[in-house]
């Protein structure tokens, strides 16, 4: 028995050591090294203040604000720099003929509706249901454009500005033919600070 045990102990530890120290520790230390912005949590921060992650959708109901997808995660959106408000990742699970789906879909479209009720392009599915997760950052580039009419109007530009600053924070297909072109909200959003 004692010949077993012995073994057994020092694999343990060592093991212990070796899959519960040194290797966290060296993967950090690269990802610090290699990807420092990634590896701390894509955070956007302008002149000391943290406006959030360039991986985490925020909520925005202001008119002047371009709108992201749905959060199913809860009532309070995601935010991890406040332990108040602090919810988990998820999906709604809600399938296409649940009730609650469609009403929180019909309620999205009549806030759209409201926001700005000149406007006759159809709403893209985007802008009305939540993705995956719950927290995707990006929306449509069709989404964004659909919203461009009233940003403009809500903050005194022409709409032509607005669609020209969407083009520029537009994001390509990853690696060139993965996913569809995107728009990353909150960077649109600062973008649209900056501009006064």
């Amino acid at each position: 028995m004692k010949t077993q045990l012995r073994p057994a102990l020092v694999m343990l530890a060592l093991l212990t050591l070796i899959t519960g120290v040194v290797y966290p520790l060296a993967v950090t230390g690269i990802a610090q090294l290699a990807f420092p912005h990634q590896a701390n949590g894509s955070l956007i921060v302008i002149d000391g203040k943290t406006y959030g992650s360039e991986l985490i959708g925020q909520n925005f109901d202001d008119p002047k604000y371009f709108w992201g997808r749905l959060s199913a995660t809860a009532v309070t959106p995601y935010n991890a720099f406040d332990a108040e408000t602090l919810t988990a990742s998820s999906g709604s699970n809600y399938g296409p003929l649940n009730p609650a789906l469609i009403e929180a879909v019909q309620a999205r479209i009549d806030a759209l509706k409201a926001a700005d009720p000149d406007n006759t392009l159809p709403i893209p599915v985007d802008l009305v249901t939540a993705s995956g997760s719950g927290l995707d950052p990006h929306i449509s580039v069709d989404a964004a454009l659909y919203q461009a009419g009233r940003v403009a109007s809500a903050r005194g530009l022409s709409e032509a500005d607005v669609v020209a600053l969407i083009n520029q924070h537009t994001e390509g297909r990853q690696f060139g033919f993965l996913g569809e072109p995107r728009v990353n909200v909150l960077l649109l959003n600062l973008a649209l600070d900056e501009l006064k």
